[in-house]
């Protein structure tokens, strides 16, 4: 079923990861290769610009501790804070379709946390992914390039504690170059991939030609 104006693609995991790597995602366009998120454009045309964000306060509650080199359960993740640029949202579980490709959010509304990631907070690299903008305007993860190091990104989890991440960069990386290994691949610490896409619009093919990606780190 076709669905609304999105800018992300189905993402396709590896399901044999190198024996260097726990869990190396890769990221396939239509199957030709490894490459950003992408799919073509429903608009045609980038999203209109907006105004200022959303004023979103700092989400209240129990601040996670910090995780221990054993592996350690934690509750699963259930919505997403950004105070900076405005981001306040549910976060739906995306997993794999019968064809090996990530499930994307349904709606432009709200983000998406990959089940075959770690969970934020954990040991590992959690992955979120966010549509930029639709048919009706701009998406969730619209001001995603906006943030900076230092920046804050609060997860809420289902035992209602809270993840806390800082942000350590902010980077734009055109899709046939997309650091499938940075993302996915393991980490020693507690980290968090936020991606959409971003940079220029091609308006001959309907895509962007980049992928906007965070990554953060737990501070707490």
């Amino acid at each position: 079923m076709k669905r609304p104006g999105r800018h992300i693609s189905p993402l396709r995991v590896v399901r044999r990861p190198a024996a260097a790597a726990a869990l190396i995602g890769g990221v396939l366009l239509a199957g030709v290769g490894v490459t950003g998120l992408a799919v073509a454009s429903q608009t045609g045309r980038p999203a209109t610009p907006v105004g200022k964000p959303a004023l979103v306060p700092v989400p209240l509650g129990r601040v996670a501790a910090a995780p221990q080199p054993t592996p350690q359960k934690v509750a699963r993740p259930v919505s997403l804070t950004i105070p900076s640029i405005g981001v306040r949202t549910g976060l739906v579980r995306l997993g794999l379709t019968p064809s090996g490709a990530l499930q994307v959010p349904s709606t432009t509304t709200v983000a998406g946390w990959y089940t075959g990631s770690a969970r934020p907070g954990a040991i590992g690299a959690a992955v979120i992914v966010g549509h930029i903008d639709s048919l009706t305007g701009p998406g969730v993860f619209f001001r995603l390039r906006l943030l900076h190091p230092g920046s804050r990104v609060y997860v809420r989890r289902a035992d209602g504690t809270l993840a806390v991440f800082g942000v350590t960069s902010v980077r734009s990386y055109l899709k046939a170059r997309f650091p499938t290994l940075a993302v996915y691949g393991p980490v020693p610490a507690a980290e968090l991939r936020l991606i959409t896409c971003g940079g220029t619009f091609d308006y001959a093919t309907g895509h962007y030609l980049s992928n906007v990606i965070v990554d953060a780190t737990l501070v707490q």
